[in-house]
């Protein structure tokens, strides 16, 4: 087959009907003035290595223009209520469909989101309970089920004759008239944890035993806790059982006090009403108007099951209504795939007449759960926060939702749909994503994974590289198109000419040669208990289908029982032995964001920046102009630029239109004022004028890298940068921004190069994003850390990385109450030769 040109458009048909989407001179980001042709109502891959500009294609320009157009048909008093796009950087986009977005990160929901409510399956069994259930007359007495309820009808009790009527879906529901009326519906409540109160015995309370007394309350409260009867003078733990019932519990009686000012001699008498330790938290948490107050508040607190709807959320009227002999909390806690057996036996339970409405009911739950379940989410519970999902799980929820919808004619861009996927949950996305163009949709789909982008109609790559040697479509066309096309960097990957094998791996006897940390469980959630031994110094890969206990092995029992060596106090309860003799650091390194604001940089989170701060203030321009380091930062200094006070953006307000982010006008984004563009620091090449420091903080690392090979220090810390494959990055970029690969890569500047054999690195996904050349780069991390004595822990489900292993753990073998244990242990070879193990299924195919 003949190479299609990178630059070719995809031929046109002959038909008046557009069946493509033409991009002209597309300029977002790192996209290189680009023209690029995207098939209508086909699966269309875009795939690059980490920087390139395949997001920037994708979310950037193409759901950009989709959505913002698609707004811009509504009113104007209905778009100021939308979060909108702002119009892309592009000449031209042609024939873009209304377009929806399934985002690499969705948002996280609040404290009354469940798993139940975000898929909106809650609806249809909480309708199910008010139609068909067998409710409670006032009198107590259960009457069968009836069609009254459905027919807006009362129901006449058959055994003391009152009517009443049953109640609506709404009255079920626990984020309306359904709530427990203590914790209004959302499960938990906040106690005071007495624990806290006094953490440090040892100390008397005039010098500060009673914590919430010094943060929370007037110091005054020490004299008043005197005048109650109580010595503040020695040590607490001295204290009688009277005193410290007390401090804890005493009385709100007013007390008069001779009250000396701390930095005069002046005395006041005041009468004082007496706050004991747990009120006044209490207080104080009663009084909180927004985060920054519950901050203050939280350290006293521990949050726990409601103690009236035991954590259900609902009240004990919702709970009434029975169907098939359980009540809506119980058929909340089954799993997806019980709960979805158990309602398709519903209508068999109930009355002739009333099986048509059941059925109906039943039905809409079925078609919904049905699309989770290909998804690989029937492990679930209804009554699951939505909090606790996985950034994969939630991003599945989405897509169900959307293919629940039943659109046509939509753009629907999925940002790495592929995060958080086992191998065998990938075929169930596939079928998922092929719905939805068969009914006449359109898919542009940004991934990294093979498996996936092998299933796609046409392909995109962006590139050859990443920041600002990328930005070009380097090659498209169909799989073979691009499996042929000498110029494309994934081609190799999707043909299996290239694979990822980087690291010589130990062998199967000599794993475990430098020790082992041996850890042993109780159970916790749908994890059983366990005895697992994770090799010392050996890259070990967790594996194992979404919901078979990864993180609860990992994150929530490895994790807290090595950092509770130090302080045994804090060992988690379910923990019963942990041994890891000379580990004294655990390090997770995970992809949640750097930084909360843009004033958070890769060169001031790495270290460069106040090193190259230093530089600047030795030079004769600066010391002639009397600066300091301290002058040179942007957050702080008086070289920062007065506009946009050193961020290097402004927001405009324009009214019924969204807000604006645009590139301060005054410092072009580099963040300082005009006086730090005068200052230069020589080029040692003899150059008699070098870089300003706005100007090097707008170079990418490689570039600055070069510029910077006289300064030990600072060039140490840009070259430990390139070493992580960052080297395309801008010094002056800010963290928020990096995805969530270059986060956990960033986050590991400070550790490179040190001996590491007393500490653990725990890595949770961390090739979200990574094209496999970079999978290759942190492959080489891995083995960087390793080679320093480090025992690095990865989960993961990307087969490249667990075929470079040497030790895996599978968890399973299915999810939920289906997983919860360890199905096969051993090196990779192990693994896939172990018909028990999922995992290994997919591994022996992977070669």
């Amino acid at each position: 087959m003949t190479n299609l040109d990178a630059s070719a458009p995809v031929p046109h048909s002959s038909s008046q009907v557009p069946d493509r989407i033409e991009v002209r001179g597309a300029r977002v980001h790192n996209l290189k003035n680009i023209d690029v042709d995207v098939p209508l109502n086909q699966l269309v891959g875009i795939a690059g290595v980490s920087g390139s500009g395949k997001s920037s294609l994708a979310l950037g320009v193409l759901y950009a223009e989709g959505s913002r157009r698609y707004l811009e048909a509504l009113s104007t008093y209905t778009r100021r209520r939308i979060a909108q796009a702002g119009r892309a950087d592009v000449d031209e986009v042609l024939h873009v469909p209304a377009a929806l977005a399934l985002h690499q990160r969705p948002s996280i929901a609040g404290v009354r989101s469940t798993f139940g409510t975000s898929t909106e399956l809650l609806n249809s069994l909480r309708l199910l309970f008010s139609r068909v259930g067998s409710h409670v007359c006032p009198n107590g007495h259960r009457v069968p089920p009836t069609l009254a309820v459905a027919a807006e009808q009362p129901i006449t009790c058959p055994e003391c004759g009152v009517e009443f009527f049953g109640p609506g879906a709404e009255s079920l529901a626990f984020n309306s008239d359904g709530a427990c009326p203590e914790c209004e519906g959302t499960g938990i409540v906040r106690t005071v944890d007495k624990a806290s109160l006094v953490p440090d015995e040892s100390l008397s309370i005039d010098e500060g035993a009673v914590l919430p007394w010094n943060t929370l309350m007037w110091d005054l409260m020490k004299q008043v806790a005197g005048e109650m009867g109580v010595r503040t003078d020695v040590p607490f733990n001295q204290l009688t059982s009277e005193e410290r019932d007390i401090v804890f519990n005493g009385p709100a009686e007013k007390k008069h006090i001779l009250y000396k000012a701390k930095k005069t001699d002046t005395f006041a008498e005041l009468d004082f009403t007496y706050y004991n330790a747990v009120k006044t938290v209490e207080n104080a948490l009663s009084k909180v108007k927004d985060e920054k107050g519950l901050k203050r508040v939280s350290r006293f607190l521990k949050e726990g099951p409601c103690p009236t709807c035991k954590g259900t959320r609902l009240s004990q009227h919702a709970l009434e209504p029975h169907v098939a002999g359980i009540d809506l909390a119980q058929a909340t806690e089954k799993t997806l795939g019980d709960l979805t057996q158990w309602v398709s036996s519903v209508p068999e339970t109930l009355p002739e007449e009333m099986r048509p409405l059941a059925q109906s009911i039943c039905e809409s739950f079925s078609h919904t759960a049905r699309r989770l379940t290909d998804l690989g989410l029937d492990y679930l519970s209804l009554d699951r926060a939505s909090s606790t999902l996985s950034t994969g799980e939630r991003q599945r929820v989405q897509l169900a939702r959307a293919v629940r919808n039943r659109t046509a004619g939509v753009l629907y861009v999925l940002d790495e749909p592929s995060i958080g996927l086992h191998p065998s949950n990938i075929d169930g996305l596939l079928a998922v994503m092929r719905d939805l163009l068969e009914d006449g949709n359109t898919i542009v789909m940004v991934d990294h994974d093979t498996h996936i982008l092998a299933q796609a109609d046409h392909l995109i790559e962006i590139g050859p590289s990443a920041g600002s040697d990328g930005g070009r479509v380097i090659a498209q066309g169909s799989l073979s198109d691009i499996e042929q096309n000498p110029a494309s960097r994934i081609g190799g990957f999707l043909s299996g000419a290239e694979s990822v094998r980087v690291r010589e791996r130990a062998r199967s006897h000599s794993v475990f040669d430098i020790g082992g940390i041996h850890l042993e469980t109780e159970a916790l959630h749908t994890v059983g208990p366990l005895e697992v031994d994770f090799p010392r110094g050996r890259l070990t890969v967790v594996t194992g289908v979404s919901g078979s206990g990864k993180t609860t092995l990992v994150l929530e029992s490895l994790v807290p029982a090595l950092v509770s060596i130090a302080s045994p106090a804090n060992t988690p309860s379910h923990i019963k032995r942990i041994d890891a003799d000379g580990i004294t650091r655990a390090n997770l390194i995970d992809a949640t964001p750097i930084g909360i604001n843009v004033r958070s940089t890769v060169a001031t989170y790495s270290g460069a920046h106040d090193e190259l701060r230093r530089a600047f203030a030795r030079t004769e321009e600066a010391r002639a102009m009397g600066l300091k380091a301290g002058d040179f930062s942007y957050n702080t200094g008086s070289l920062r630029c007065p506009v946009c006070d050193g961020t290097g953006s402004i927001g405009l307000d324009v009214q019924f239109l969204p807000d604006v982010d645009i590139t301060c006008p005054a410092c072009g984004g580099s963040r300082y004022g005009e006086e730090a563009a005068r200052i230069h620091r020589p080029e040692k090449d003899g150059a008699a004028r070098g870089l300003s420091l706005p100007q090097l903080m707008s170079m990418s690392v490689d570039e600055a890298r070069v510029h910077t090979a006289d300064l030990k220090r600072a060039n140490g810390k840009l070259q430990t940068l390139c070493d992580l494959g960052l080297g395309y990055l801008a010094l002056g970029e800010a963290t928020p921004l990096l995805s969530g690969g270059e986060a956990q890569r960033l986050k590991l500047a400070s550790e490179m190069g040190r001996m590491q054999g007393d500490a653990v690195f725990v890595f949770d996904e961390p090739t979200i994003g990574l094209h496999p050349l970079d999978v290759r780069v942190l492959l080489e991390v891995f083995q960087s850390l390793v080679e320093r004595g480090a025992t690095v822990i990865v989960i993961e489900h990307d087969l490249d990385v667990i075929a470079n292993a040497d030790y895996v753990i599978d968890m399973g073998p299915g999810g939920g109450e289906a997983g919860g244990r360890i199905v096969a242990a051993g090196t990779p070879e192990e693994i896939a030769a172990n018909p028990a193990s999922v995992t290994g299924r997919y591994l022996s195919l992977h070669g």
